[in-house]
């Protein structure tokens, strides 16, 4: 179950993977993290599943969180 709502602010990919014969996604946020499954849909849940883990562990750990690319203010130089 999730429970931080910042994980839906993350970005995502999910590509396929012919030597695993499986999807995997990652949340570009946390290039550690990975996660598979046997459809898009659930290697994106076991994804968000695996961030909202580290996102709370990194609280209690009193850790900085990532801050979710698409809320970055960039500057144009």
């Amino acid at each position: 179950m999730i429970v931080t709502n910042a994980v839906e602010k993350y970005t995502y990919r999910v590509e396929w993977s012919e030597e695993d014969n499986t999807h995997i996604a990652y949340c570009l946020e946390f290039p550690s993290l990975a996660a598979h499954g046997d459809t898009v849909a659930d290697a994106m849940a076991k994804i968000a599943e695996v961030v909202d883990q580290s996102i709370k562990w990194l609280i209690e750990e009193n850790s900085p969180v990532p801050e979710p690319f698409g809320l970055k203010n960039y500057k144009v130089i």
